[in-house]
């Protein structure tokens, strides 16, 4: 070794032997950045989180530390348990209210729009049937019934949602109103002169009438839809209170058993308090629920079910009627195609209609009188069935009448006239069989609607109360915990 003139030692040069060169100086090794010293010089500062995972591991490492861990997670617990029972419940109560006062009442609405226009759609073919002396009766249903569907369509659509498809449908219907009106004042007009164009006028009317009322049946479809959302909205089961509750309360029992075993104490009273709370928060809550959801399960079973059927049955009716009305004013003018025992055969297409609706006018009478729960609801669709069978025969002796050439006689047999020998059952008309279904029908839709409000209240009100007494009940549960705990915590001070 050599020294330079400052007195350091200089680096010697490597001895030769066997192998390869071995360099002079070695590759730097990349190394990872030292920390930043910290601000004051000292080693890096640490984040909060891991100062209080610290913290929280030699609080655990003591008794007085874990019954403030048990404490904390109790409380949090029995908050949780009421604040989640509070918000599901006071959703589900939203949900009743709105099946209650929002999406029957405009599935209602929906069904009242179809139902008279219908029920005007058939008043305009009566009137239309008696020429130019057309009563003041049928006039004035007419116009009650146009009416009753303007309103009805406000109604639904300040009710129905922004934007939706209900929204523009019923849009549709109001432009296609005063369309369908004038060709029914047109026709009328020209059925006074006696014009035969009269009647051509009344079947485009009619056509009319069969567009706005594909409008109104699938407005009818969304808002039930929207009422079987409610429906499903309100009986939902709560899950995650329920789930939370039986938590909780396993917690403070779990909690009770460990202080007994330390301590030999039987009861701590804090804890006490907040299991008691805690329970009475679960039994409310699956008693309410309970109660909630079979009064809203009743209401749609025997309210809104029968509703439906009761509807449908009246819709059938009115076509069938509008059919019936419309057969002798085409004259059959409209025939179609069907085949019978494999056979082509040609008839007229409104009586065709007509015994397709019938057919289905009895098969809705059958399911509203099996749906109806007491002899209140069964009566009245009772007596339409049976004066639907005396329609059915009087249309069929009409039908002979017109089929042999006696239009006068098939007239009188529909709309009313006076007995002759010649028809003796001209003052039997098939319209006062359909008043009779039309009257038996709403007199069973009126009972079945009082049934659906009054099983829907008491589901809505089994829930009143809940969400505010579970928050309160929650919130005393939880200082009831911390209390128990904090009574041991003194004795070790």
């Amino acid at each position: 070794m050599t020294f330079t003139p400052e007195g350091s030692a200089a680096p010697t040069a490597p001895r030769p032997g066997p192998g390869p060169a071995v360099p002079s100086q070695a590759a730097p090794v990349p190394r990872s950045p030292a920390p930043a010293p910290a601000p004051d010089g000292g080693l890096p500062r640490r984040t909060a989180f891991a100062e209080g995972v610290d913290q929280l591991r030699a609080a655990a490492t003591t008794e007085p530390g874990r019954l403030r861990i048990i404490g904390a997670v109790l409380a949090l617990l029995v908050i949780a348990f009421g604040s989640v029972t509070a918000w599901q419940m006071n959703d589900r109560a939203a949900a009743a209210d709105d099946v209650l006062h929002g999406s029957q009442p405009l599935s209602s609405a929906a069904a009242e729009i179809y139902s008279s226009l219908a029920a005007a759609n058939t008043a305009a073919s009566s009137g239309f049937l008696a020429g130019g002396q057309e009563t003041p009766e049928s006039r004035e249903v007419y116009e009650r019934e146009m009416g009753n569907a303007a309103r009805n369509l406000a109604f639904a659509a300040t009710a129905s949602k922004s934007g939706s498809d209900s929204e523009q449908r019923i849009a549709k219907l109001n432009a296609l109103l005063p369309e369908y009106k004038g060709l029914v004042e047109r026709a009328r007009a020209n059925n006074r002169l006696g014009y035969p164009l009269g009647g051509a006028y009344l079947r485009y009317a009619n056509d009319k009438m069969q567009n706005m009322l594909g409008e109104a049946q699938s407005i009818y479809d969304n808002e039930n839809e929207r009422l079987r959302d409610d429906y499903a909205d309100a009986t939902a089961y709560p899950w995650a209170a329920l789930g939370l509750g039986a938590l909780a309360i396993g917690g403070l029992v779990w909690a009770q058993r460990r202080n007994y075993r330390r301590t030999n104490r039987v009861l701590n009273h804090g804890l006490v308090a907040a299991t008691a709370a805690s329970t009475v928060v679960l039994l409310w809550l699956a008693g309410g629920h309970t109660l909630a959801r079979a009064g809203l399960n009743d209401s749609y079973e025997h309210g809104v079910r029968s509703l439906t059927v009761l509807n449908d049955a009246r819709i059938a009716s009115l076509t069938a009627r509008g059919n019936e009305n419309l057969t002798l004013i085409s004259r059959g003018a409209q025939s179609i195609k069907i085949t019978v025992d494999g056979k082509e055969t040609t008839v007229d297409e409104f009586d065709h209609n007509f015994k397709k609706e019938m057919r289905n006018l009895e098969d809705r009478l059958a399911a509203a009188e099996r749906l109806a729960d007491d002899s209140g609801g069964a009566k009245p669709v009772r007596a339409a069935g049976l004066a639907m069978e005396e329609w059915k025969a009087r249309h069929g002796k009409a039908r002979k009448a017109d089929d042999r050439g006696d239009y006068q006689c098939a007239r009188d047999q529909v709309i009313g006239g006076k007995a002759t020998d010649d028809c003796p059952d001209g003052d039997r008309p098939t319209g006062q069989c359909f008043d009779q279904v039309d009257t038996n029908l709403g007199l069973a839709s009126t009972y079945e609607k009082d049934e659906f409000k009054a099983a829907a209240r008491s589901g809505r009100a089994a829930m009143l109360g809940l969400p505010v007494g579970a928050a309160v009940l929650a919130v005393l549960g939880a200082a009831g915990a911390v209390l128990g705990i904090g009574r041991r915590l003194s004795e070790y001070r």
